[in-house]
């Protein structure tokens, strides 16, 4: 599978060149978006978590960026990435090629929205005087490669599955609102009561969440058991996600 995919590593480059450039096409501030777009959620979730709720965490804007740019590309894989084959009905019924290009080439679309996005991030980091960690930043690229995977997998559940049951375009979005507060975006995991804690970390968006703030927020390095707990879950998700596309794909020109 992995040398078929890549032999069409042209046809990926290519959707995703394309994914990017349509984008925000059309739009007055283009891809400047992609910049604009974080930093007004990040206002409003700052100014509700802040002002409203109140939560005490020092430097709380830098605590809520560093996990909200992660969530924004996890939430694009579980949401958009649900209707990507779909999105591409005509390129599917038409011509032969490993169908799972169409849900890699979006993620990736995703993952190098948010890589920009971490530009603003690092900006963020610097003007509020964190010490960064060099074994920390080593870390880093680790950390992004393996929630790619886990929103490889996501993604490549929910598009073959879409193809089937349409309904679920649509339920994915409740599923994604509820995630997000089941992940330590917003607050601290102390807020979490001792009984549920077992369940939370069974999100694999929590320990992917904390070795980010590990690295950008604490200036450490991430724990061993966090580390080991997002990539044993991505490629959990990578596995089971390949296995349910192949096994649904078979008939994706007939659905479509």
């Amino acid at each position: 599978m992995l040398k078929e995919i890549y032999k069409y590593r042209e046809m990926i480059y290519s959707l995703v060149r394309k994914d990017l450039r349509g984008r925000y096409k059309g739009s007055v501030l283009g891809f400047m978006w992609t910049f604009v777009n974080p930093l007004l959620q990040l206002l409003v979730y700052n100014f509700v978590f802040s002002t409203i709720l109140k939560v005490q965490i020092d430097k709380f804007y830098l605590y809520l960026f560093i996990g909200l740019i992660p969530w924004i590309f996890f939430s694009a894989a579980l949401t958009g990435g649900s209707v990507s084959i779909i999105s591409q009905k005509d390129l599917v019924k038409k011509i032969y090629f490993p169908r799972e290009v169409v849900p890699i080439s979006y993620v990736t679309s995703s993952f190098v929205n948010m890589l920009l996005s971490f530009v603003v991030v690092f900006a963020v980091v610097i003007i509020s005087g964190v010490k960064l960690s060099v074994w920390g930043l080593m870390c880093l690229p680790a950390i992004m490669l393996v929630e790619y995977f886990l929103c490889l997998g996501i993604a490549l559940i929910t598009s073959s599955v879409t193809v089937y049951f349409r309904d679920l375009e649509h339920i994915l979005g409740i599923v994604a609102m509820a995630w997000m507060y089941a992940t330590p975006i917003c607050y601290p995991e102390s807020y979490v009561p001792e009984k549920y804690k077992s369940l939370y970390h069974l999100n694999p968006m929590t320990s992917i969440v904390e070795a980010y703030r590990a690295v950008l927020y604490e200036g450490t390095v991430p724990k061993m058991m966090t580390l080991i707990e997002s990539v044993a879950l991505g490629i959990f998700f990578l596995f089971i996600g390949s296995f349910i596309f192949r096994r649904l794909n078979r008939r994706f020109a007939e659905e479509l």
